[in-house]
């Protein structure tokens, strides 16, 4: 759901909610998209503001318009989806670990050892 009282905008919110429902499969590709009044009456915000985050995803070339019908999924979308996440979330995941790493003293050996014990340990599950 939305963070209302968050710092990242409410349009972003909304954009990424949609990605993650193209991306868990919830919504297929050339599945109709929530028009901009069911996302507004859903999540109680304006319209103008969903139409903003549809907005994103049509630039994006995530989803696309068809005239009088609606918004939909686009064939590529979770590919696409796919590979800005894994690039962006896990920069930033590894940036917060790096700096984390470095205020406490851990050096980058330890670190790699670190991960590579829990990544044995997900495998043993």
């Amino acid at each position: 759901m939305l963070n209302l009282d968050g710092s990242k905008p409410i349009y972003v919110q909304l954009a990424e909610w949609i990605e993650t429902e193209i991306i868990d499969g919830t919504l297929s590709p050339d599945e109709k998209v929530y028009s901009q009044n069911q996302l507004a009456e859903l999540f109680t915000i304006n319209p103008a503001t969903a139409g903003k985050g549809l907005t994103l995803l049509l630039e994006a070339e995530v989803i696309y318009k068809r005239r009088g019908l609606g918004m939909f999924v686009a064939l590529n979308a979770r590919a696409k989806l796919l590979a800005k996440r894994k690039e962006d979330t896990l920069r930033r995941l590894i940036q917060e670990l790096l700096n984390e790493a470095a205020l406490l003293g851990v050096d980058a050996s330890h670190l790699l050892a670190m991960i590579e014990a829990e990544r044995a340990q997900k495998k043993g599950e």
